[in-house]
């Protein structure tokens, strides 16, 4: 059936996500006709299962852990006990507030408009494209697909017959985990490690075929982290996959391709991602998906298709809601503006661990693969008055510079609120800066961030 007049938009976006959203009122507030089109929730991953609802998570996880530490501080606390439920409700409580401010922005609203339901390729036109959209006929003359992505499932043999947690479905266990393994050693993998582990959860990763957590990581980095969780009681096992994952009552066993096995009584699958493109009919309009099921895309966010733009987890690359975000306006420049806004950008990214890992840029091993001569600054946080004060003092930064130019390449900061302190550096490495426009400022003391200028003097 051919989409009505009511029906036609100069943009069409699919996917209610950190890009999508505000590149809807961004194009009508230019004059397009604009549509959003949504089959669950807006928000996407950040909002309804992933930074907004975790990030509260990890926070009660902290309350926690420094009631227990409050001896150190002279201060008595017995009887620390966690209402696990009551964190839960109390993550899912901001995380809905949040979606309710995205939804109360589109409610009664005729451009952008929301469309309830799956959005699916069916055409092309002189002009555009037709969609299915939840059973109606839609045509735009431009189409932004910004759908996500979600737990990538391994081929684990046993894994489909049993129930286990992902990062979609956490939020829906109000019960703790009495043993739980996790399949997995990377950011989302180690978050979940130590929250449920703090929650009184026994908690042991499953690595995968490698030894190292964080496996992009720098050595030093990854063993930092390992030794940090461990000390808080988290096991791990690597060396091996997950191959077979079995349930006898109230217990699962998996086992790993050497024939180890652990027990637990629940299991979560924090393997990776994969991008939501396989539903999208494509093939419809010509366009084919590359390695792993991520849409090809230029430093505009343009596909191979006139036409068509990719944005989020789907283009592929770093799959972060800050950098969804600067997609939007790498978008908006591109579609209303002189372009100039590209993909050409510092990617920074945090893991939400206690200490956090903030990290932008290059790690020592790209930067010498990359034949550049660097120059490699360090600094312990032990050693940084105000962490010694406050009784923060794991961690520690890491700077690649360029040994000539003094160039900051990239960081790692290791540190209690490390996600905060290495924007110091991000911004330097935005304005092409070197480490002595920071060696020479003057830091208030004390501070945390006189670790970040200390590291480079």
């Amino acid at each position: 059936m051919a989409a009505s007049a009511d029906n036609y938009y100069d943009a069409l976006i699919v996917g209610g996500g950190q890009a999508g959203i505000p590149l809807a009122y961004t194009l009508a507030a230019e004059g397009w006709s604009v549509a959003l089109a949504e089959r669950e929730q807006l928000g996407g991953s950040c909002v309804n299962f992933g930074c907004t609802p975790t990030k509260a998570a990890i926070a009660s996880a902290k309350v926690a852990h420094t009631a227990r530490r409050a001896g150190e501080f002279g201060v008595r606390v017995s009887g620390v006990s966690v209402d696990f439920a009551a964190v839960i409700e109390r993550a899912a409580g901001i995380s809905a507030t949040s979606r309710e401010g995205l939804e109360s922005g589109f409610a009664g609203a005729d451009n952008p408009r929301l469309l309830r339901g799956h959005a699916r390729f069916t055409g092309k036109t002189d002009d555009g494209f037709t969609l299915d959209v939840g059973g109606t006929s839609v045509e735009a003359r431009q189409v932004v697909i910004d759908t996500g992505s979600r737990t990538n499932v391994p081929p684990v043999e046993g894994l489909g017959e049993v129930e286990y947690l992902t990062a979609e479905s956490w939020l829906s266990r109000t019960e703790l985990p009495e043993r739980l393994v996790i399949l997995g050693g990377g950011y989302i993998g180690l978050e979940m490690a130590q929250f449920y582990r703090r929650m009184g959860s026994e908690v042991t990763v499953v690595i995968g075929s490698g030894d190292r957590v964080l496996a992009r990581e720098d050595d030093e980095v990854s063993e930092a982290m390992r030794a940090i969780l461990e000390d808080e009681g988290v096991g791990f096992l690597g060396g091996s996959r997950a191959e077979r994952v079995e349930r006898s009552g109230g217990e699962l066993a998996v086992t790993l391709g050497d024939g180890r096995e652990v027990r637990g009584t629940d299991l979560f699958v924090a393997t990776g991602r994969s991008p939501n493109t396989d539903e999208l009919g494509l093939e419809k309009i010509g366009l084919e998906a590359g390695k792993g099921g991520y849409i090809p895309v230029d430093e505009r966010l343009r596909t191979e298709v006139e036409g068509v733009w990719a944005a989020g987890d789907v283009r592929g690359g770093p799959m972060f809601t800050h950098t969804a975000y600067d997609d939007f306006r790498v978008l908006a420049s591109a579609m209303t503006s002189d372009g100039s806004h590209t993909t050409d950008r510092v990617v920074p990214y945090a893991v939400y661990t206690d200490p956090e890992l903030g990290r932008a840029g290059m790690t020592e091993r790209e930067a010498r693969e990359a034949g550049r001569e660097v120059e490699v600054l360090r600094f312990e946080m032990k050693n940084d008055g105000k962490s010694f004060e406050i009784g923060e003092t794991k961690g520690f930064i890491k700077v690649i510079a360029d040994a000539r130019t003094e160039e900051i390449l990239g960081c790692a900061v290791l540190a209690s609120e490390g996600a905060e302190l290495v924007h110091i550096y991000i911004d330097l490495m935005n304005a092409g800066a070197p480490t002595s426009v920071l060696r020479d400022a003057v830091h208030i003391h004390p501070t945390r961030a006189e670790a970040i200028q200390s590291a480079v003097s």
